[in-house]
């Protein structure tokens, strides 16, 4: 007779919801916050996952990652099934975590207006025989953490697909959204297609608590800023 309540291992798992596996092939951003506990410690006991093990720390702390990275080596060692080593492991990552988030954030450059965000985006989009979408995202203290091409067309134009620029968006977990484009003809006046396009993507951004705050239009030399002109 099969005993339902049983508790599977990992291995039992279907491959793509092993956290190791999903890591592997899906990338890190695919895993719970559990998952990559989970790969940090490796095992778990014989009653229980890592996942599960993983699942029942964060519990106890409110699942907030903040209250956990100042939890103690003896805090995380009561837990049945952690020990000193996994909670050294624990401890580390988050330590880890930390240290990148300082480094990363004290050298994000602050976008505070059109001319900055042009400053940021015109290396990647000046001197161009076709046009190019890109997005710059930026934290909630409107430090830039990325800029990303959306899409590559001709000479007269390129698409932008909503669902990939806020996918994007969600995936560094940003705060704000810039969309920029070139103008390979030098003319910086925006087409009514781009009046339409930014109109649509700030109102989608505002359903998603993610706004886009401004559209670039770029050359090699100069831009224009739909936000400054009160196109948007």
């Amino acid at each position: 007779m099969i005993n339902y309540e049983q508790r599977l291992n990992i291995k039992s798992l279907a491959e793509a919801d092993r956290p190791r596996e999903k890591l592997k092939f899906r990338g890190r951003r695919h895993l719970t916050d559990a998952e990559l506990i989970a790969v940090t410690i490796g095992s778990g006991s014989k009653n229980e996952t890592s996942v599960e093990l993983s699942q029942r720390i964060l519990n106890a702390y409110g699942n907030d990652l903040s209250l956990l990275g100042n939890a103690s080596i003896p805090d995380l060692a009561k837990f049945y099934g952690m020990g000193e080593a996994k909670a050294l492991a624990i401890i580390a990552a988050l330590e880890l975590g930390r240290r990148k988030a300082e480094i990363t954030t004290k050298h994000r450059k602050k976008v505070r207006g059109s001319k900055e965000a042009f400053n940021v985006l015109q290396p990647a989009l000046a001197d161009l025989n076709q046009e190019e979408f890109w997005i710059l995202m930026l934290d909630a203290a409107n430090g830039a953490i990325n800029k990303v091409m959306i899409s590559r067309g001709g000479r007269a134009g390129t698409m932008a697909d909503p669902k990939v620029i806020f996918k994007k968006a969600l995936d560094y977990d940003a705060a704000y959204i810039i969309l920029a484009h070139n103008h390979p003809s030098g003319n910086l006046k925006p087409s009514e297609e781009d009046i339409r396009l930014t109109r649509k993507l700030a109102a989608a951004g505002l359903t998603m608590d993610l706004p886009v705050v401004d559209h670039l239009i770029i050359t090699s030399t100069a831009y224009l800023s739909m936000a400054d002109e009160g196109l948007m």
